[in-house]
């Protein structure tokens, strides 16, 4: 098992991509904290997890708020004893081309996407350079290369790899990665919600033809989660099906 008796917190873990990571998480050994918004959400998956077999501790969680975010991880220390693994997943949109772009949709993509990571690193990373020891693993998109109507969340996108890059520098010394998974069009309830024509177009946009499944992005992110990626920091792997290439 690649992650055994490592302690995982996967923020936004109760659907699409971050409960696909967390089962996989659990498949390979992990104690995993799903933090997430809503309570019945979070229970379900806590409790699928132990129904594998595994370790599980569901916690209601709002990124957004240094607070929320503080006790929960110190509940994961409590509960588990330490922290190795942060998987950086909560995220919103809040959609709408530039000139009717609020500041209210601008604010609250920035809160959750960026200031949230922010929130999670300054929360975990004190426990993981005091053990020499972690694995963080934010998660961006395709979008960060700019998309129509994204320009909030294309901007929080972009910024999680300039930070991600940062911290590889500051935090490798100290035994910790930090690295970033970029997915392309996922089969997510997000991107269910498109419109069919547009989503027909995003899946013949990438080389492989077709939207990836939640649980190709999860097994990204296990690499960088895990071990074998221990001479791997700083870098952000496009997970998109070749739709955006070198």
């Amino acid at each position: 098992m690649r992650l055994k008796d490592k302690v995982a917190i996967v923020t936004g873990g109760a659907n699409g991509i971050g409960e696909a990571t967390c089962y996989r998480f659990a498949q390979e050994g992990a104690k995993v904290v799903i933090a997430d918004l809503k309570e019945d959400e979070v229970k379900k998956v806590e409790q699928k997890i132990k129904d594998m077999g595994g370790e599980a501790l569901g916690v209601v969680c709002n990124v957004a708020d240094k607070a929320s975010v503080d006790a929960m991880v110190q509940k994961t220390v409590d509960t588990f004893g330490t922290v190795d693994i942060l998987i950086n997943n909560a995220g919103i949109t809040r959609d709408a081309i530039f000139h009717k772009m609020t500041e209210e949709q601008w604010d609250q993509v920035f809160d959750v996407n960026l200031k949230g990571v922010f929130y999670c690193c300054k929360a975990v990373v004190p426990i993981m350079r005091d053990k020499g020891y972690g694995r963080i693993v934010n998660i961006s998109s395709v979008s960060r290369f700019g998309n129509p109507g994204q320009a909030n969340y294309s901007a929080t996108k972009a910024g999680l790899v300039g930070f991600t890059r940062t911290m590889a520098k500051e935090l490798g010394p100290k035994g910790v990665t930090m690295n970033a998974i970029a997915p392309g069009s996922i089969e997510t309830a997000m991107f269910l919600a498109v419109p069919e024509k547009i989503r027909e177009v995003a899946a013949r946009a990438n080389a492989l033809q077709r939207p990836g499944t939640v649980e190709e992005v999860a097994n990204a992110i296990l690499f960088f989660a895990s071990d074998e990626s221990s001479y791997v920091t700083g870098q952000c792997l496009q997970v998109d099906g070749g739709v955006m290439m070198p």
